[in-house]
């Protein structure tokens, strides 16, 4: 063999070799999933996390042709979960619904996280936007952001205002609040948002300034009244209630958001299909309907987009919690 041969050789020996090294991970993708998909939800059933992830795993069945179930596992703003996930087989098996509060707000309020949120985790896709509301049980005294901020100066201490827990979007709107109103409110954390309505609707706790999804429908019916919404603009659900900026407090927003994520190691050619097949789901009509309906964006970014977004979050709230000087341990 002359030297000319033995190089071509050689070099279509390591382009097989390489294509060996391929096979296992396409046939896993080709062959994923042959069993029942969990998606972790790091928060109480009925809250806005919940309710989210819902949606999207029966959308993801129907794609996939596998059951894909929600397993709640709340406690600790999102970490007990996040732990839980993180720490799950990397095979595309155990999703986990992650929120703005686990994976760039609580870095920045807890001194010893259990998880890290950017190397223990891959980015699947971005699932969607949510506003917060501020909300009230209708026997307070205030139906409007400046009476809240007249009543709190005039009661330093007094108002309760719940969240789904420690570190959540929920309990930082918050403490965004206090600071920019330059308001005294009590904290009072759950491990939900469901227990956290449950004691508003029985005016335990006066305010909440919870995810959309998750007091809308007794906004509806009159359970709760809204006072404004966290965000830059106005909801289309709710299009005559005003944003706490123009409501009195001038540059006031925050934005939650909920996105789908596999541990860390899990099969490049895995992400791809869960991705595609996410994104597919929040395309269709139906869920983008739903998705509306509870005051949800749908999203669906590529995986490097949303590992770029969460970047930026992570600097924005870590900002926030630095400048209102909320801690939780």
């Amino acid at each position: 063999m002359t030297i000319a041969h033995h190089q071509t050789f050689r070099r279509g020996l390591l382009a097989a070799a390489a294509a060996c090294a391929l096979l296992p991970g396409l046939a896993a993708a080709q062959a994923f999933p042959s069993k029942t998909i969990t998606i972790i939800v790091p928060f109480a059933a009925g809250g806005t996390t919940d309710i989210l992830a819902r949606i999207v795993a029966q959308g993801m069945g129907a794609e996939l042709g596998q059951p894909v179930v929600v397993d709640n596992r709340a406690g600790a703003g999102g970490n007990i979960g996040g732990q839980l996930a993180a720490r799950a087989p990397a095979d595309g098996y155990t999703l986990f619904m992650g929120t703005v509060g686990t994976h760039a707000i609580n870095a920045a309020l807890y001194r010893k996280m259990p998880f890290d949120p950017i190397k223990d985790f891959a980015p699947l896709t971005r699932v969607a936007n949510v506003p917060n509301l501020l909300v009230a049980n209708p026997a307070q005294p205030f139906k409007t952001v400046q009476e809240l901020i007249a009543y709190a100066k005039a009661n330093p201490g007094k108002i309760n205002f719940g969240s789904s827990g420690s570190g959540s979007s929920v309990h930082l709107s918050g403490e965004l609040f206090k600071s920019m109103a330059k308001v005294d409110m009590q904290h009072v954390p759950y491990k939900g948002s469901a227990p956290a309505v449950t004691d508003l609707l029985g005016n335990q706790i006066a305010i909440m300034f919870d995810n959309m999804p998750s007091v809308i429908p007794h906004v509806r019916s009159g359970k709760l009244r809204a006072i404004a919404v966290t965000t830059a603009r106005r909801s289309p659900e709710l299009p005559d209630v005003p944003t706490i900026a123009e409501a009195g407090v001038p540059g006031y927003e925050a934005t939650s958001w909920f996105g789908m994520f596999a541990p860390a190691g899990t099969p490049a050619p895995v992400v791809a299909k869960l991705n595609a097949t996410i994104v597919k789901v929040l395309a269709q009509p139906d869920v983008r309907k739903k998705l509306a309906e509870q005051g949800a964006e749908a999203v669906g970014d590529t995986p490097e987009q949303f590992a770029a977004f969460i970047q930026k979050e992570s600097v924005k709230w870590g900002r926030v919690v630095k400048e209102s000087g909320a801690s939780v341990d």
